[in-house]
């Protein structure tokens, strides 16, 4: 059986997702469809509008056949660490040919190309990264301005212009760091990306057939103009968002956090510093202006920063919801994924889960063991759901436990 694989957020899936798919299958030629997603919170650090289980049964309707939960460990991180742990809970499986990817270059090659030189760094660029990070330029920022200046020598203006358009955009960035991470593993899994179309991911305005799920969050939070979205979803996703719209549900965001944060920094030790990227007083910075502000949106602007961005600073406040700063976390993004947590699967997916059962080399998770789990990985994401129950109320304290994968037939 050829098998390929796509790694995935939908928050919510729209009908650029679906092109995706039907993309993949079309120039991979596989026979069956692994996704890897993102659980309860995702890499943008944002709770997901929609819980896991509910849109893996979205993507399995819409074209997935398996699909297995990216551990929060991974999904509530950097490019890189996001990128790793997909790519080596797929390794492990030993049934993906092929990860297929959207870039907005399209261009392999040039991925490929500086992927090999982040993954294996010459001295002269890890210098240059010094050089830049010492400035106070946020890490990616200096890695594009290293990366520019050190392959500036060997080649032409027009290509370095390209490069640097190439290292500002977020899904080229994911996919260098998914082709990095093939290399570290020496993995066999072939790489294919396709083209991005539609509107820019973090656009606000939808104003192609594929918009962001950036504008289409912004639609539901807002309750605005929520009619038209019935030409940006598939089907099924757009009755799931109504039905919900229509009862009244409360769609999580990242400002439903804020009070509990206030009360867990009021009432604990401030052991922000344990989260690794809440590191060179940024901790006591986020520390007294949770207690001090009023509301999500002025301790947003009071620690955003240049050096800063929203994206890190949401990774952090969600991690510190959740309770990272109670493990390892510096040492379990770093190693590779230790299980496979399926939540949804097809006909089609119950052959492939199959194959994978007698050939993978981690766990597989159907329903969790009802035991103590003792995988620190594990246990994290189990407490990512309960802290995402706090914000979900359609979402039980401890669902990990209760909730059996969803088998859609078809």
């Amino acid at each position: 059986m050829k098998v390929s694989a796509i790694v995935a957020e939908y928050n919510p899936m729209h009908n650029g997702h679906v092109f995706h798919i039907n993309k993949t299958r079309e120039i991979t030629n596989c026979d069956g469809l692994i996704g890897v997603l993102s659980g309860n919170f995702v890499q943008r650090g944002q709770p997901a509008l929609l819980d896991k289980w509910t849109r893996a049964k979205l993507a399995v309707l819409n074209g997935i056949d398996l699909v297995i939960e990216l551990p929060a460990i991974y999904s509530i991180s950097s490019a890189e660490f996001f990128s790793y742990g997909a790519i080596s809970l797929l390794n492990s499986l030993k049934i993906v040919d092929s990860l297929c990817f959207g870039s907005e270059s399209g261009d392999l090659k040039l991925i490929y190309y500086l992927s090999n030189i982040l993954q294996n760094p010459p001295s002269e660029y890890s210098h240059l990264l010094k050089e830049y990070i010492s400035l106070g330029l946020p890490y990616f920022t200096a890695r594009s301005k290293a990366l520019l200046k050190f392959i500036s020598k060997d080649i032409d203006i027009n290509f370095i212009n390209s490069i640097e358009a190439m290292l500002s955009s977020s899904n080229n960035i994911l996919a260098i760091e998914y082709c990095k991470s093939l290399i570290r593993l020496n993995s066999s899994i072939k790489a294919v990306t396709i083209k991005r179309e539609g509107d820019n991911y973090n656009s606000q305005k939808i104003t192609s057939k594929f918009p962001s799920a950036t504008a289409i969050r912004e639609k539901i939070e807002n309750k605005s103009e929520l009619d038209i979205l019935n030409y940006f979803l598939p089907k099924s996703v757009y009755q799931e968002l109504s039905s919900l719209l229509y009862n009244n549900y409360d769609f999580t965001f990242l400002k439903n956090i804020f009070e509990f944060l206030k009360y867990k920094c009021i009432t604990g030790p401030n052991n922000l510093n344990k989260i690794p990227d809440a590191n060179e007083g940024l901790n006591n910075k986020i520390y007294k202006s949770i207690i001090n502000c009023k509301d999500f949106d002025e301790l947003m602007t009071n620690i955003k920063s240049k050096r800063y961005s929203y994206t890190r600073l949401s990774r952090i406040l969600c991690q510190y919801f959740i309770g990272f700063e109670n493990y390892q976390t510096e040492i379990l993004r770093k190693s590779p994924c230790p299980y496979a947590r399926v939540l949804a699967f097809n006909n089609r997916g119950i052959e492939i889960l199959r194959y994978i059962k007698n050939n993978s080399t981690i766990p597989v998770y159907l329903k969790l063991p009802k035991y103590k789990v003792s995988c620190e990985c594990l246990k994290l994401d189990i407490l990512s759901t309960n802290a995402y129950s706090i914000i979900n109320k359609n979402v039980k304290p401890l669902s990990d436990y209760l909730n059996s994968p969803l088998i859609i037939r078809k």
